[in-house]
């Protein structure tokens, strides 16, 4: 392992496990490090995504409904990439979270994005490659 620091992101967390495996699972991310209080997730790429919990004087004062409603009033959007928007969809479904169907998919600079949230309700787009011979014109 590099001892350069790596590019990354914190995403707070109520629940710091659940939502670390919900990056794990759609993302294929490797577990680094974990503590009761927080999480290292890092990419093939050597970015770092870290799942941090919210201190609990705060995390109480709230709750997360079920499905989460979307934080889209945040200042900012993570996005990541993945092999394949469907799968990605599937995973995170399954674990609480969400993708938007493919009709709300779009094609851009040789990906297709689309938008969906974490089951904190933390908004992220995923970009699944397209093949040279799938290229839009």
């Amino acid at each position: 392992m590099s001892s350069e620091p790596a590019f990354g992101a914190v995403v707070f967390a109520k629940d710091v496990p659940a939502l670390a495996r919900f990056y794990e699972a759609v993302l294929g991310l490797q577990r680094m490090h974990s503590a009761d209080d927080h999480c290292v997730l890092r990419a093939d790429s050597g970015m770092e995504l870290v799942v941090h919990g919210i201190p609990r004087a705060i995390a109480d004062s709230f709750s997360i409904s079920s499905p989460p409603e979307r934080r889209e009033d945040c200042a900012l959007k993570l996005f990541f990439p993945v092999p394949s928007l469907a799968a990605a969809r599937a995973r995170a479904r399954a674990l609480g979270g969400d993708v938007l169907g493919p009709e709300r998919e779009w094609p851009m600079r040789g990906f297709r994005a689309c938008d969906g949230h974490d089951p904190e309700g933390n908004v992220m787009q995923l970009r699944e490659p397209v093949l040279a011979s799938h290229r839009s014109t």
